[in-house]
């Protein structure tokens, strides 16, 4: 069903919005190590400890924003509500929610390494023993499997979580 489709979309851009903390961090790294900052130990010190900061206020922003997307396909829900109702969801459980997740994004990056590390291995392999073989796709089929595996499951184990967490009183 579609109905649900723009009010998603909002909550993904504010999503977005929610990690320009990150990405400031990722830029200001990228101009500091490009520049010798880093090199130095208390302005190392001072921009990791800012960095960090920046991180963990975007992620405290966007476990709540998680629930909301599962929220706002809810009949009848618009995303400021949605994002209102998974606010006050996470009250008191943000550290644990947060926890699940990187679990779960960790489950998939660990998934991807055992799976696609050897296929990379044995393409590579394969394709310098037979020369025939060079024109045959086989990382990306194995990358379209995963990258659909993970969608499924991270989409499935993020319902569970927030089912848990409706049904938790």
């Amino acid at each position: 069903a579609g109905a649900p489709i723009v009010s998603t979309l909002l909550v993904s851009l504010l999503m977005v919005i929610q990690l320009i903390p990150i990405g400031i961090a990722v830029i200001a790294y990228s101009a500091a190590s490009s520049t010798g900052l880093l090199d130095g130990g208390v302005a190392a010190m001072l921009f990791w400890i800012a960095a960090i900061l920046l991180g963990i206020m975007s992620l405290y922003w966007i476990t709540s924003t998680f629930f909301a997307m599962i929220i706002v396909t809810l009949p009848g829900m618009y995303p400021m509500k949605a994002l209102r109702t998974a606010g006050d969801m996470v009250v008191g459980r943000r550290l644990r929610i947060l926890l699940r997740i990187l679990w779960m994004f960790l489950c998939v990056v660990i998934t991807w390494a055992i799976i696609l590390i050897p296929f990379i291995l044995l393409d590579s392999g394969l394709k310098r023993i037979w020369t025939q073989i060079e024109g045959v796709p086989i990382i990306p089929v194995v990358l379209l499997v995963l990258g659909t595996f993970s969608f499924i499951w991270t989409a499935s184990y993020v319902y569970l979580l927030y089912r848990r967490v409706v049904d938790d009183d």
